[in-house]
């Protein structure tokens, strides 16, 4: 299988899965939290149809990548994201992130620059700050992660059961846009995750991307579904044309903040209507 070395800890070292099929403009796809590079099954042949080579990777910790102990932080997550970058010397490439996924878009935008990006598209995205603090009143509070990462540290499975329900808005779509197999088998993805790297994400869901922002010197789309539960869409999505410049967002209506799998047609529409438009 193939895999990217990114790092060590003590004697192993520390391995990126990748995938990357197909050929024309490189379109890498970064998955959210707490899934891997395979969730963008909706999403895959759509843009191989299109004409597009795309790539996806687990991130570190999740999916078939290495299980550290070590580099939850975004600084680290966006060297891990150059690092696919690099060894697969993408060029004019279109980065779509979901999620947690949106958090190594923007780092990487802000730290490493856009030499290599034609574009960017942030699904239900984390960014700019989540976090209630007095210069940002409209993030969460601090209590709700501490809740979080009691709940993890209680009962991992048990969480993630809860999780992905809100994930899904599971009450609302189940049976009609989500089918209980659908559920399952995220649940065992997520299951299969380090519980390390589950817990030491969520003080990452904290990081300030305010700095980074007006760094973004690329056309960016924004998508988020109106009814998101779980990165509400007044502290996220909304805020964000004000703040990239030559971005726009699309609301998705109902929709939870798996838009990319409840509603993998309207999503699909939205993003290659960005890229078939703009394509260079």
């Amino acid at each position: 299988m193939p895999y990217i070395t990114v790092g060590e800890e003590n004697s192993a070292g520390i391995h990126v899965y990748y995938e990357d099929h197909g050929t024309g403009q490189p379109v890498v796809l970064i998955h959210g939290f707490p899934l891997s590079g395979a969730s963008w099954e909706k999403q895959l042949p759509v843009l191989l149809r299109a004409g597009y080579r795309v790539i996806t990777y687990d991130r570190r910790g999740f999916g078939r990548s290495s299980q550290p102990t070590t580099g939850y932080d975004y600084d680290t997550l966006a060297t891990d994201l150059n690092a696919v970058m690099e060894k697969l010397d993408l060029q004019n490439t279109i980065l779509v992130g979901f999620s947690m996924g949106t958090g190594e878009v923007v780092r990487y935008l802000g730290n490493y620059g856009s030499a290599r990006v034609d574009r960017a598209a942030l699904i239900a995205p984390i960014p700019p700050f989540l976090l209630k603090t007095g210069d940002n009143p409209e993030g969460v509070d601090q209590s709700v992660f501490d809740g979080i990462m009691s709940a993890i540290a209680s009962d991992r499975p048990a969480y993630l059961t809860t999780f992905l329900h809100d994930f899904n808005n599971v009450d609302k779509l189940g049976g009609t846009r989500i089918s209980d197999q659908a559920l399952q088998l995220q649940w065992t993805v997520a299951a299969g995750a380090s519980a390390h790297a589950t817990l030491a994400c969520v003080p990452a869901w904290l990081t300030d991307f305010r700095d980074d922002l007006p760094r973004i010197d690329v056309e960016t789309l924004i998508v988020q579904g109106n009814e998101d539960r779980i990165l509400p869409i007044d502290s996220c999505g909304r805020r964000l044309p004000g703040l990239i410049k030559n971005s726009r967002l699309v609301e998705i209506p109902g929709g939870p903040h798996n838009i990319g799998w409840t509603h993998a047609e309207e999503l699909n529409a939205i993003l290659m209507g960005f890229l078939n438009r703009t394509a260079s």
